[in-house]
């Protein structure tokens, strides 16, 4: 017995209903820890274009609002620590 091939072209992945679970999480986490939204979404876009599944659209959105939230995090280091050390309090 043989199985069934998918249509479409010959070594291309079959198209699937299912949305790759890292895309979600890598979203979510995206919020929370920036850092490991945007390796999730990397490493999702990944395994969606070697599987077919969907949520490439999540996945891009973690890497770019993760990314997006790091540069706002470093932005904000930096202007804090240039009031600091501006403020004029001695700690001596």
């Amino acid at each position: 017995m043989t199985t069934p091939q998918p249509y479409g072209a010959p070594g291309a992945p079959a198209q699937t209903d299912k949305t790759n679970v890292l895309a979600i999480v890598g979203i979510i986490l995206a919020f929370f820890v920036p850092l490991v939204g945007v390796i999730l979404g990397f490493v999702a876009r990944s395994q969606i274009k070697r599987t077919g599944e969907k949520g490439s659209g999540l996945a891009l959105a973690a890497i770019i609002i993760g990314l997006a939230l790091i540069v706002i995090g470093i932005i904000t280091s930096v202007v804090l620590g240039i009031a600091a050390a501006n403020s004029g309090v001695s700690t001596y």
